[in-house]
């Protein structure tokens, strides 16, 4: 009997063991097995009336999100002052940092030296010219002269003496020139208008060709600012150009402080080749900078917008929903009151709104708030989004038109 006792409980024991093994393994089964989808790998339709939704109509605005690139400050111009003769200097005529105006005097070397060389070949022109009208007036008498008391040798050594002396005259004026030269090369001139940097040579130094530049001047206004283009996106720019349009773009500096610069760019080239390395080619726009506050060298941000920004059909951020295969779509409310999903196309988002290019017209019902709730052809119903859910600032709802 206790035998059988015993094989009771066994038997038992192994029921509810084998009951226990086949409810854990329906459930695991059930939460493995994916659950049944509806169009376009949707979930299926809710049972039971209509959901609530917050909706609001697609409306027209203006889209001008600025392209954004990081560019370099660098000078149009920029000159080392080198002297072109040797000598100690006399004068210093300006101050280090000041901006300097091409043709204004800002080195003065001793030029004694060189003003007595100009006087020497001042003096050796006049000897010239002396012996030169000499050798004329005596060529002049022999051609004047009896041809029978006049050998043709005679006629031919004074018309050669006289020819010797108009060549000396050449010789003394050319040299004249050189001492001149070298005269107004004691000043050290400047060749352009900009800002002049540190000198590196001061009153009684001397200096020489070979010692190196005196300063630096580097033109600051106006400046040139250059950033990368990509190759598409200068293909796109090329053809507006080519289309006249390209004065449709406005360019604009933000500082490194985060300050917007005061002044617009104008277009001043484009390099000549693209980049192997990066598919980019250096573009090169022109700003007036009267107060300096663009440094040669230094990167700031380049915004280029539109002059005369286009407007799209527009929706709330938050009424996007992304799509199989990586496409995005809104729940468009019909007529019926019912929504479908109505993939889009749209540009980069700007303060909350997204521009749609295609798929929504202005003036349609779309949902904005509880966009994840929602299947298609299901009844909705238009409410005031929920505070914990995620919408656009500033809405405006079709029942606020």
């Amino acid at each position: 009997m206790e035998e059988n006792k015993k094989s009771g409980i066994g038997i038992a024991i192994a029921q509810i063991v084998m009951i226990a093994t086949c409810f854990a393994a329906g459930w695991i089964t059930k939460e493995l097995m994916p659950a049944p989808k509806g169009p376009a790998g949707m979930p299926p339709m809710m049972m039971g009336g209509a959901q609530s939704a917050a909706v609001t109509n697609a409306e027209m605005r203006v889209y001008n999100l600025p392209e954004r690139f990081i560019a370099h400050a660098e000078p149009v111009q920029e000159v080392d002052l080198l002297p072109q003769v040797d000598g100690y200097i006399k004068e210093v005529l300006f101050k280090e940092g000041d901006i300097v105006q091409a043709g204004d005097v800002l080195y003065v070397l001793d030029d004694e030296r060189y003003q007595a060389v100009v006087n020497q070949r001042k003096a050796d022109l006049s000897a010239r010219e002396a012996e030169e009208r000499r050798t004329k007036r005596m060529y002049d008498r022999l051609l004047a002269a009896d041809a029978r008391g006049i050998t043709q040798l005679e006629r031919d050594n004074a018309e050669a003496a006289w020819e010797t002396a108009k060549a000396a005259v050449a010789q003394a004026k050319a040299n004249l020139v050189v001492s001149e030269y070298d005269l107004k090369k004691s000043k050290v001139i400047a060749p352009i208008t900009g800002q002049i940097g540190k000198s590196s040579a001061h009153v009684g130094d001397y200096v020489a060709p070979l010692k190196g530049a005196l300063a630096r001047i580097v033109q600051v206004d106006p400046i040139r600012v250059t950033f990368p283009l990509t190759d598409r996106s200068y293909i796109a720019w090329r053809q507006a150009k080519l289309n006249g349009t390209e004065d449709a773009l406005r360019m604009r500096l933000v500082l490194p402080d985060g300050s917007d610069y005061k002044g617009e760019g104008t277009w001043d080239f484009d390099d000549n080749q693209m980049s192997k390395e990066t598919a980019t080619i250096i573009m090169r726009l022109s700003f007036p900078n009267p107060d300096r506050l663009l440094v040669p060298n230094s990167y700031v941000t380049l915004l280029t917008d539109f002059q005369n920004p286009p407007s799209y059909p527009s929706v709330p951020q938050t009424a996007l929903f992304d799509l199989p295969g990586g496409n995005q779509a809104v729940w468009v409310v019909n007529e019926e009151g019912k929504v479908e999903a109505r993939p889009v196309t749209t540009k980069e988002a700007a303060d909350g709104w997204a521009p749609l290019i295609t798929g929504v017209e202005a003036g349609e019902k779309v949902v904005f708030a509880g966009v994840h709730k929602l299947q298609p052809g299901m009844s909705v119903k238009e409410s005031v989004p929920t505070a914990n859910e995620d919408i656009t600032p500033n809405f405006k709802r079709a029942d606020e038109e």
